[in-house]
């Protein structure tokens, strides 16, 4: 028996990184998935996009672990396409429980050099896709009258700012709000609302040139090895970052029973960075 027997969750992103790692995670915990995920490469980004052979390869380890799962490529800055996923997703399941707004992107520079284009497709993604995602779920959580969950996927930078990375920040901040603000809004019906912020997670999303210029900007070209220290120096914990299933961890903590009087809940796991920086 899995903590989840019987649950669908809604997840965007989930081709490959975190939102796999999420889609596993209540997988293994035996809800059902709905998922999208780009499969291309937004314009901004220092890091190759997602594939559809990584989605389909998402799928083949939800069904190894024995679960049910329905996907499609899909771009989250369109409502329609979130929307039709969604809905085609239901028809195969029935219902939904649990929604992560798990896509997002990190890119940047000073503020004042940030292409206005570039600007937007950052908060079309982390904030517009993000709204998308829960305006296409929230009328099914709430005419199946049984409560759920939302978990919004945050960061240290929902929580304070950044150099070289406001767009990002400013995103993320914008997440904070409108889970602060649905949160309040869906108490009434029983579907708590709140967001993990880690810090620094290993996946392509920092495995990067430019986050690694970010950290090292006395070098060249640095390299994994050469940031190591850095990252691991903005920690209380020695740990230069830490891995998608602790942050998967923490979203099974906020869908299941032990976290079932937690909401509008903005939950911390940084090994320290928000107090030491």
């Amino acid at each position: 028996m899995g903590q989840l027997d019987g649950k669908v969750a809604f997840i965007t992103g989930l081709a490959r990184g975190q939102g796999r790692s999420h889609a596993l995670t209540l997988a293994r915990e035996g809800a059902a998935i709905i998922g999208l995920d780009l499969c291309g490469k937004p314009s901004t980004t220092a890091y190759p996009g997602t594939t559809e052979s990584d989605l389909q390869e998402t799928v083949r380890q939800v069904e190894e672990l024995g679960g049910q799962i329905f996907v499609d490529i899909a771009d989250t800055r369109d409502y329609a396409q979130v929307k039709d996923v969604f809905d085609r997703g239901i028809e195969q399941f029935g219902r939904v429980d649990i929604v992560v707004p798990n896509a997002g992107i990190c890119s940047g520079a000073k503020t004042w050099e940030i292409d206005p284009e570039d600007w937007r497709e950052m908060v079309d993604i982390n904030l517009n896709g993000v709204f998308h995602t829960v305006k296409a779920a929230i009328p099914t959580m709430i005419a199946q009258n049984q409560g759920g969950s939302i978990v919004f996927i945050g960061s240290t930078e929902a929580l304070k700012g950044a150099e070289n990375i406001s767009s990002y920040a400013a995103a993320k901040h914008g997440v904070t709000g409108l889970m602060t603000s649905l949160a309040r809004e869906l108490g009434q019906y029983n579907i708590r609302v709140n967001s993990v912020n880690p810090t620094c997670v290993d996946t392509d999303m920092i495995n990067n040139d430019f986050v690694y210029g970010l950290f090292r900007p006395d070098l060249d070209k640095p390299t994994r090895e050469d940031v190591i220290d850095t990252f691991a120096g903005t920690h209380i914990l020695p740990v230069p970052w830490m891995q998608p299933q602790d942050v998967s961890n923490a979203i099974l903590y906020l869908v299941t029973e032990p976290g079932r009087y937690i909401t509008a809940t903005p939950l911390v796991i940084d090994a320290g960075f928000i107090v030491k920086s």
